[in-house]
């Protein structure tokens, strides 16, 4: 059975803690709280009931459960050493709301593309300082963001399942406030058409004629 509820009160940017564990993008306690969200039996009929990004957000914040044991195996460590590991697509996602940050941020984007592209969803990628976690480099983290009314609003943030950053006049504004909460500092961001690493090709010089 579906549950519904005004979502207006998930938009914008509620009460935050101050600081982070600057070692995990797994989610803070004061994160684990659940609040009412439209739910679906599929993802087909989730994309028919949802129509914003605080739709897809209550949502995130209700079902997403975070997936230490994935964020060690995505590690830049684990990456080098067994190579590339696939992305949950939405649809799997769905059906099974357990991975990492880059999981529930294609979740979000892809699914706020089919709802409201207008928005103009991007990925933000954002590389901080390196930690070591078990023996593994963890670096980037990724989330997703968008624009309404001129400004820049982010979400699907592992970190805060559940929580809209915003208004933000700029990308800066927010990475700047971001580093501070999470206690880390950033070395760069970008935002992002796609979670891919882009390949670099070498030009091939055509043999002479």
């Amino acid at each position: 059975m579906a549950t519904f509820t005004t979502l207006a009160a998930l938009s914008g940017c509620s009460a935050v803690p101050q600081a982070a564990d600057p070692n995990s993008d797994a989610p803070e306690a004061a994160f684990a709280l659940r609040g009412p969200f439209i739910d679906a039996p599929t993802y087909d009929e989730a994309l028919q009931r949802w129509q914003s990004p605080e739709d897809i957000n209550a949502w995130i914040g209700a079902r997403f459960r975070y997936d230490t044991d994935r964020a060690m195996q995505l590690s830049e460590t684990q990456r080098q050493a067994s190579g590339r590991m696939p992305i949950l697509a939405p649809d799997a996602f769905f059906a099974a709301p357990r991975g990492v940050c880059v999981d529930v941020a294609r979740f979000a984007l892809e699914t706020l593309r089919t709802l409201q592209p207008g928005v103009q969803p991007r990925y933000l990628m954002i590389e901080f300082d390196p930690v070591s976690v078990r023996g593994n480099t963890l670096r980037r983290h990724w989330l997703v963001s968008f624009e309404r009314g001129g400004q820049h609003y982010f979400f699907a943030d592992s970190k805060r399942p559940g929580h809209i950053a915003g208004p933000y006049a700029s990308v800066q504004a927010f990475v700047d406030e971001y580093a501070h909460y999470r206690g880390r500092r950033i070395v760069a961001f970008s935002e992002r058409e796609s979670y891919e690493r882009r390949l670099r090709t070498r030009a091939v010089a055509e043999p002479a004629s």
